[in-house]
């Protein structure tokens, strides 16, 4: 087979890198190239068997149901739910447990039901927002080595789950929600079952700067993850999946850990934003799946951190940080064999503009729309957008999406070149370890210009040739003014919080009378409002004020704006409110209103014959009934001024109409006294008073 074993290429993980080169960084070069002459093209072709893609940020909305799901894994800062392990409901309560993450996890820093965000106190119960009330209850373990089984459910489920069921190095949620009575459940649960998501800070990582016996300083060790802490740096991230089983299988001791130490210094340069402030230059955060192409998710950072991740001539990996890097091998007309110059002016390839989206951390971890930078309608005399989309799940910063947006910009309107050059040729060999090169071809308008290889690295042993392709660049590529490149962000539609049922407008509530059978009078009240939907109906609650004969409530039709009570007992005091309902819930109640029933407005005639006799500690009151036919009773006021306004009710005597009629009180102080009394009907509308004059009291 000439020319197979001649040629081998050396893989480099970039943008640019074929789903088969990257097999090939996890696999080994040679692994890769012979294992497919070992094992034929079917062997081969298991390698690019598709698998799931990474989930988007929004994709972690919900929980998920389902036998055996591919455990999670979160790097970095995410919003997502999580996966049930445990659903079951007694005595009136369900209990949740969901696993967050399938591994180790720094916590959890907020917690939503149903997007809406929840305060717990410090014994889990949430607390805001208010509707909750105390119905719902949610712990967390952040997935120790060794975690304890949730009491609760060990309790109310002891033939199931008992104390070994303990998650140990799962970050999980429990979660108790307490049913309800059925007029309120609405209003407590107005979306119904809570859906839990949540904020979290995901793996701990290890960090070769923090390790003293890998050059770094600090208590880190690649072999004890108890030494690990959490970080957001991209770099960082990238070393943990290549050494993990869900990522590169690999082995700390294979990375090259200078070069990990330069990139993650790299990410954690402080850039300037639009407003003025400080932020690190390759932060961010993702989730995914063990399920999940371990290449997607690779890239994913790559991308993010601009890092290129390649196989050093010892065999070890490195990585080319997201920075510039002058050139240490240069290129001349004299070691090229063969050069192609892309001036890349095509119209239906010219971007001018590109478009990007991030995820918002500072809004609930929603995915938005970035500025887009450039102008995708530059070209005057062309009515067609010609724009990219730069969209990464890692990326949490308007900032950090702009300065990707510009660098997706630069090069894909870039000069492209590719390039065979002289294998022998004066520091050529380190070609394929570099990834920048400096090429001075004159005749081809390229005097000492800067290519960034964006290709694989051939090399040709039989010919001692190496050829790779690339573009263009400036030495100030990642050069960015945020005051002026920076754009403004569009405003993401928010969610306004949800405002329920409208109080009712404007409740007003009188006693009104009507005749019923036998001729008599009934007190009842009535109820009005302003129209405010077809759809509300009204609910009117009354009692008495005295609380003997409990709490009663009407409805209203739909979209009515008046409802009466029942018939009420005559002369009692009612206390009235008004609330609406529509789409099972209730707003809030209107204030009370206090009114009398009264179902005979017209006040009797007034007493006569009136006379007060005192002796020791009493007086004896006397008087004529009027001969009205609504007379009930008579009351008796008493002062030791002549002032009826601050007279007292002394006794209150019921008897017929027209009859002479007496009342003895007791029980008073030697003085004197003023007294007047008071026919009234049976709903305590008083006629007159009549004056007995003063009296004295021995």
């Amino acid at each position: 087979m000439p020319g197979i074993i001649d040629t081998i290429a050396l893989i480099v993980s970039s943008i640019a890198t074929s789903v088969g080169a990257a097999n090939a960084l996890y696999l080994g070069t040679s692994a890769l190239l012979y294992g497919g002459l070992a094992f034929g093209a079917a062997a081969l072709q298991s390698f690019l068997v598709e698998k799931p893609k990474v989930p988007k940020p929004d994709d972690g909305s919900y929980n998920l149901k389902q036998s055996v799901p591919s455990l999670a894994y979160v790097l970095g800062s995410a919003k997502k739910g999580g996966d049930y392990v445990f659903l079951e409901e007694t005595g009136g309560k369900a209990y949740h447990i969901i696993v967050w993450a399938g591994h180790r996890i720094q916590g959890l820093t907020q917690h939503y039901l149903h997007d809406e965000k929840v305060t717990i106190n410090g014994s889990g119960t949430v607390t805001s927002p208010a509707h909750f009330g105390t119905a719902v209850k949610i712990l967390a373990h952040n997935g120790a080595n060794a975690e304890t089984a949730y009491s609760d459910v060990v309790t109310a489920f002891p033939t199931i789950w008992d104390n070994n069921c303990r998650g140990d190095g799962l970050a999980s949620v429990y979660m108790r929600v307490s049913t309800v009575d059925q007029k309120k459940h609405l209003d407590v649960f107005p979306n119904q079952m809570p859906e839990h998501s949540a904020v979290g800070d995901g793996a701990l990582l290890y960090d070769p700067r923090k390790d003293s016996t890998q050059g770094g300083s600090g208590s880190h060790r690649w072999y004890d993850q108890n030494t690990w802490e959490f970080s957001r740096n991209l770099a960082l991230m990238r070393l943990w999946h290549l050494c993990h089983p869900v990522g590169g299988k690999m082995a700390y001791s294979a990375m090259y850990l200078p070069d990990w130490i330069n990139a993650a210094n790299v990410c954690d340069q402080n850039v300037t934003n639009r407003t003025g402030g400080t932020e690190k230059r390759y932060h961010g955060g993702f989730w995914f799946r063990a399920s999940n192409d371990p290449i997607e998710v690779g890239r994913i950072m790559d991308e993010a951190a601009e890092m290129v991740v390649y196989e050093r001539a010892d065999g070890t990996i490195g990585v080319h940080a997201g920075e510039y890097v002058a050139p240490d091998v240069r290129l001349t007309a004299d070691s090229v064999f063969s050069i192609r110059v892309d001036k890349n002016k095509r119209r239906a390839n010219t971007v001018l503009g590109v478009r990007g989206r991030f995820v918002n951390t500072a809004k609930d971890y929603v995915t938005e729309d970035a500025a887009i930078y450039g102008d995708p309608y530059a070209v005057v005399d062309d009515n067609t957008e010609r724009t990219r989309t730069f969209d990464n799940a890692a990326i949490q910063s308007h900032n950090h999406c702009q300065r990707k947006q510009k660098l997706t910009f630069i090069r894909a309107n870039a000069r492209k070149v590719s390039i065979v050059a002289d294998y022998t040729a004066e520091g050529i060999r380190n070609l394929p370890y570099r990834r920048f090169v400096r090429v001075h071809y004159p005749s081809r308008g390229l005097a000492e210009a800067v290519v960034e290889i964006t290709s694989s690295v051939t090399i040709d042993l039989r010919n001692m040739r190496i050829s790779f392709s690339g573009i263009l660049v400036s030495p100030s590529l990642y050069a960015f003014n945020a005051a002026t490149e920076e754009g403004q962000p569009g405003e993401a539609v928010e969610p306004l919080p949800p405002g329920g049922v409208p109080a009712p407008a404007n409740f007003a509530a009188t006693i009104q009378t009507e005749v019923v059978t036998g001729g008599s009078t009934a007190a009842f009240i009535l109820g009005t409002w302003d129209f405010v939907s077809d759809v509300l109906t009204y609910e009117m609650e009354y009692d008495r004020v005295s609380g003997s004969t409990g709490v009663q409530s009407v409805f209203s039709q739909a979209g009515a704006v008046q409802v009466r009570s029942a018939y009420l007992v005559d002369g009692e005091q009612y206390r009235v409110r008004l609330r609406a309902w529509g789409g099972g819930t209730s707003s809030a109640w209107t204030s009370y209103i206090t009114l009398t029933a009264t179902a005979d407005p017209v006040a009797p005639g007034v007493v006569t014959g009136v006379s007060a006799v005192p002796a020791a500690g009493q007086a004896t009151f006397q008087w004529t009934a009027p001969n009205s036919a609504n007379y009930f009773a008579c009351r008796i006021y008493i002062n030791t001024t002549n002032n009826l306004g601050t007279a007292t009710l002394a006794a209150t005597e019921y008897g017929p109409p027209s009859a002479v009629d007496l009342r003895v009180v007791t029980s008073l102080a030697p003085g004197t006294y003023y007294a007047w009394l008071r026919a009234i009907n049976p709903s305590g509308v008083a006629a007159a008073a009549v004056a007995t004059g003063s009296f004295v009291v021995t």
